[in-house]
């Protein structure tokens, strides 16, 4: 879509735009002298490492930088040719999910966990449009069911802790969407979500941007997201833009040797192995996860979401076990009820312990043992500790007899081996990127030097060439200490990169289970076919 260049069609203009965070000698130039143009209609993709300036380059023109923490030096931010740099509440609050909607990045910190999701979406519709009562929730129906959610009507009454990771995304992009904004800030839209979700909601915003004209600002580690949807790209890179050109370009004519990295980095496909190990590490048979739901006065139940219905599962010392499906199919509460994280029926068994049996402290003696790296980064570490303390609290609670120094030096070598230099030890997790924050999970995760680890879409935040980095990382840290992985994630492209066998879920129920590259290129069933072309764009 070529845009026209005349002044009249920018909807948005940054120039010069500097961020900052902390004052004097603790000051972070976190963006320098950005320029940005967006026109009316169009969508600009802005790219780059995780902690390169994106999102904090977002959050600054509709002013939600936590301030005075975080400051601009310099720059111009105006939209329609209003300048929005250091704007009144009142045009704030105007513009503010109105004419310009932000999807975050991280949902279960941006829903409110006291708001049932229909409240939160009445929200907006109330301030801007005067929108109550059954308006309000035939429009609310209206959008969950534009982004994918089922059974929409039963849902309005659910908290952000009962929907899953893929689901308060969608939640968070039905709020964006409510007011059809003129300009749509998307921080990782996709990130949460299933191949096949995926497509329907970039199906969705496209239709919405031809109806309404709407702009688009995606903001993205994807780079087939940014091929199929920008107009333009921007690079960024350590809080500078280092390359802008039309998306064509930027795929076939990259100029700067970053973005050429960046195109070049993706996950290779696993080696097969001919003699994998069979030393179980952990067995689950018949793991059920059933959740009551209750009507009336009495609260009698009167049906059951069955989360997890019946799943055998084994996971072997030095191999990787991939858990795939549709956002809401049951991966992380497969996940969480083989680490006892959650109650379930059925036998599970940790080497020679039938855990199933196990109460809280006898399951604490084996918590180093089995570790979890979560799906939301944010959510899982403590926003009152520094890096060392969150790090090192695993060391503390299981090798309490370890030295300081010890401690220590396990600390910065579990952040030196995901990609973290020991710069950030007494910072707080507020202060980094999406992408740093999972790096930090993962490192707290790896310190015990577990002989299983969970991993809960831990490559979701990061960007391409540091999902390449992780990948490489698990794979060497697995053939070293022989550890046994139970991966669960949507991005089918790492789990081809890490997994040796596949486990394809879709309501609580595994469809299809099998050695990976089988699951792959040579599926059974007509639901994973589906997910594998969705993924790699194969005709199986």
């Amino acid at each position: 879509m070529a845009m026209a260049e005349s002044t009249n069609s920018v909807l948005l203009q940054i120039d010069d735009l500097s961020v900052s965070f902390g004052q004097a000698e603790s000051e972070v130039k976190a963006v320098k002298n950005l320029s940005l143009t967006i026109h009316k209609g169009e969508t600009v993709a802005l790219v780059g490492g995780s902690g390169s300036g994106k999102s904090v380059s977002a959050l600054s023109v509709i002013q939600l930088l936590p301030y005075p923490f975080a400051h601009h030096p310099g720059g111009s931010i105006k939209y329609n040719g209003e300048q929005l740099m250091g704007a009144g509440p009142s045009v704030l609050r105007a513009v503010r999910g109105n004419e310009i909607s932000m999807i975050f990045q991280e949902p279960m910190t941006s829903l409110n966990p006291l708001h049932t999701i229909e409240k939160q979406i009445a929200e907006s519709l109330r301030l801007h449009r005067g929108l109550s009562g059954t308006a309000a929730k035939d429009r609310i129906l209206e959008l969950l069911d534009l982004v994918g959610i089922r059974n929409a009507a039963q849902r309005l009454t659910a908290y952000p802790h009962e929907l899953s990771g893929g689901q308060r995304q969608r939640v968070m992009i039905a709020m964006a969407l409510a007011n059809e904004p003129e300009l749509l800030i998307a921080d990782e839209p996709t990130t949460a979500l299933d191949v096949t979700i995926q497509a329907q909601i970039l199906e969705l915003l496209k239709s919405l941007q031809e109806r309404l004209g709407m702009s688009l600002l995606l903001i993205t580690h994807d780079l087939g997201v940014v091929r199929r949807m920008a107009d333009r790209v921007y690079v960024m890179e350590l809080g500078e833009v280092v390359e802008t050109a039309p998306t064509e370009q930027i795929f076939s004519a990259p100029k700067h040797p970053y973005t050429r990295h960046l195109l070049q980095a993706e996950p290779s496909p696993k080696s097969q192995r001919t003699n994998g190990s069979t030393e179980e590490v952990i067995t689950g048979k018949d793991i059920k996860v059933w959740y009551p739901l209750k009507k009336g006065f009495l609260g009698n139940v009167t049906s059951y979401v069955k989360a997890c219905d019946g799943i055998d599962v084994s996971v072997c010392a030095g191999r990787t076990v991939g858990v795939v499906g549709e956002s809401g199919s049951g991966k992380t509460t497969l996940g969480l009820a083989l680490l006892r994280l959650i109650k379930s029926e059925g036998e599970i068994r940790f080497r020679e312990h039938l855990i199933s049996k196990y109460n809280s402290s006898q399951m604490r003696e084996l918590r180093a043992r089995m570790q979890i790296v979560f799906q939301d980064p944010f959510g899982s570490l403590s926003p009152r500790m520094s890096i060392l303390q969150i790090v090192e609290e695993g060391l503390k609670v299981h090798q309490g007899n370890v030295s300081e120094n010890d401690r220590l030096d396990a600390v910065v070598n579990a952040l030196h081996e995901v990609g973290l230099d020991d710069s950030i030890l007494h910072r707080f997790p507020h202060e980094f990127s999406g992408g740093q924050r999972q790096r930090i999970a993962i490192a707290r995760a790896l310190v015990l030097k577990p002989e299983l680890i969970v991993l809960d879409e831990p490559t979701s935040a990061l960007d391409m060439s540091v999902q390449a980095q992780i990948v490489d990382l698990l794979r060497d840290l697995q053939e070293r200490y022989q550890l046994a992985y139970l991966f669960i994630s949507h991005d089918l492209k790492v789990v081809r990169a890490l997994s040796d066998e596949i486990i394809v879920m879709k309501a609580g129920k595994v469809v299809e289970y099998g050695e990976a590259e089988q699951i792959v290129t040579k599926p059974q069933q007509e639901y994973t076919r589906k997910l594998m072309s969705a993924a790699f764009d194969l005709q199986v």
